[in-house]
This record gives structure tokens, sequence and C-alpha cells, in this order.
């Protein structure tokens, strides 16, 4: 019987698939601590180029568009909604932004267009940058027909900015960190207030009623002190109360699984990262000591508890 070569595979197709209030809520918290769109600008034509460039790594296949989600007053766009509407390759979709700045329709959108891509067989690959768990549906819908759905998220400050249940329905996951976002984003100028003509005239500062002098010297003693770390009793609380939840939560045989250590599977370690995080309020990314602290308390927590196990 003649050997028949492997069928080969068939090529990837793939979309990317953007919630624009989420991108730019979660990239405007880590890069300058604030959600608010009023406070930074976006090279949103740019970043579309970027994230493209990107999936292409990821994906190895061929592009069939980027679907922008983005909400506007009575869905009329904005110039710069406009500019994106007429690129290449991008489909814009907009959602109704209500009187309080919410965007409503956006979500409804994204599940009827990952449904009918995948029910149609015009993707294989979905790659979907998002955070809300009222995404889940859209992608077990085009899960049902055979499309792997990439789940891409903004690097958060600490803690998570991703429901918990839409990263365990996607397929993969990635993560956009800070040096990938900071060239599309900017901090917005503050504007100052035009004068009124006619009002009274200014108060003069001192500066004007006084001339320029130069500045007083301060002793290096008083001058910015370098940044401080988290407060390592913190940590260790935090670790251990970490331990002592998963111990009751996720059951004493799972969590004995973990022994001997010291090393955690990745996982595991960024799932206690983030945990610890939430407690403190605050980020311990940028402190490696501060993490091998909570690394250290955590173990120290589980072996208390199973000390009968194999140090």
């Amino acid at each position: 019987m003649t050997d028949f070569p492997p069928p080969l595979p068939a090529p990837a197709r793939y979309a990317v698939i953007v919630d624009v209030g989420y991108i730019y809520a979660a990239a405007g918290e880590l890069l300058f601590s604030t959600s608010s769109r009023r406070e930074f600008r976006v090279d949103a034509d740019k970043l579309i180029g970027a994230l493209t460039r990107h999936a292409d790594g990821v994906v190895r296949g061929d592009l069939l568009r980027v679907y922008w989600y983005d909400a506007a007053r009575d869905r009329v766009p904005t110039i710069d909604q406009r500019v994106i509407a007429q690129m290449a390759w991008v489909k814009l979709r907009l959602g109704n932004l209500n009187a309080r700045g919410q965007q409503k329709g956006v979500d409804a959108q994204i599940r009827a267009d990952m449904e009918a891509l995948a029910r149609h067989r015009a993707i294989t690959d979905a790659i979907l940058i998002a955070g809300d768990e009222d995404l889940v549906p859209a992608v077990e819908a085009a899960q049902a027909y055979g499309v792997l759905v990439h789940l891409w998220g903004v690097e958060p400050p600490f803690g998570t900015n991703q429901a918990e249940r839409l990263v365990w329905e996607a397929d993969t996951f990635g993560e956009l960190d800070r040096a990938f976002l900071e060239p599309y984003f900017t901090r917005q100028p503050v504007t100052a207030e035009p004068a009124t003509v006619g009002a009274a005239p200014a108060v003069p500062s001192p500066a004007q009623l006084f001339g320029e002098r130069p500045a007083p010297a301060f002793p290096a003693a008083m001058e910015a002190a370098p940044r401080l770390g988290p407060d390592r009793d913190r940590v260790n609380e935090a670790g251990e109360h970490v331990a002592h939840k998963w111990i009751l939560t996720r059951g004493a045989d799972n969590i004995r699984d973990l022994l001997p250590g010291p090393i955690l599977p990745p996982v595991i370690d960024k799932e206690l990262l983030v945990e610890a995080e939430k407690e403190l309020g605050l980020s311990l990314r940028p402190y490696q000591e501060a993490r091998e602290w909570l690394r250290d308390a955590f173990w120290e927590r589980v072996r208390r508890e199973f000390a009968d196990a194999p140090p």
C-alpha cells in the first residue's frame, strides 16, 4: 500500500478583537495612575499597527482584520474614531456612551461578531484584548465552532484587571507590558483657562513683586529620598494569609502537592503575587526582594501546616 504524506495543516486566519474601553483604561492606570481618557492621548493608529505585528508573531497566519470596539455619545464618532475607521483592515464598531461616561452595547457587539466569524469559518483564531467577565459567552460561542481564543491583557500595576473566569475560558493568555504600551500613550497637558474679558487683574505673584531670585540651596539630607519598598512585616503577613486561605479553600491535599518547594509553578507563583497585591493594595513587581519575602512567608506557613512533610 502506498504511503501518503500527512496532510498539510490548514493555514491560520485570525482577527484581532479589541475592547478599547478596557485597553485604554488599563493602560492609563498602568502608565499614569488614571483611567480617564481626558488625561492622556493615544496614537491609536500606531498602537493598532503594533498590535497587528505582535499578533502575527503569535498566531503565524493571515490577518482577516482588526475589530476596534469603542463608544461615542449617540454613536456619533469623534475625529480620532473617524481616522481609525478609514484605516485599512480595521473595522470600527461603536457602542453608545451614556451621560456617566459608561459604554453600552459593546459586549453584545463583540459576542455577535465573534460568533458570526466562527460560525462562517472566517477565522481559525481570535485574539481578544478585553477584561470583562460579560465576554465569557463570546469566548464560549467562538470555541463551540472550533476557534482558538487567545486572550491578551494589559499588565496591571497591582492585582489583576481581568475577570478570572475570562482568563480561565481562553485557550491561551498573554500580557501587554509597560514597555510595549508606553510609546503610544502620552500624558495630556493641562490647558490654562482662557482669560475673561473685563475681569479684574490677577493678584501679582511674589516673583513678580520681588523679581526672580535664586532658589535656596537645600542640604543633601532634604533632597527627595529614594522610593522605599514595601514593609517586610506586611509582606510576610500577606504571604502567610494567602497560604492559610488557600489551604482552607483549595484543599489541604492540593497545597500539600506543592511541597517540598521552594520553587512554585509559574501559574501558582503569579496567583500568589496577585492575591498578595490585592491585600497590600500596592504592587510588589518592582521589588524583587519583596517577592522573595512573600514566597518565603508562604512556604513557612505551608510547612507549619504539614509539619510531617519532608522539608
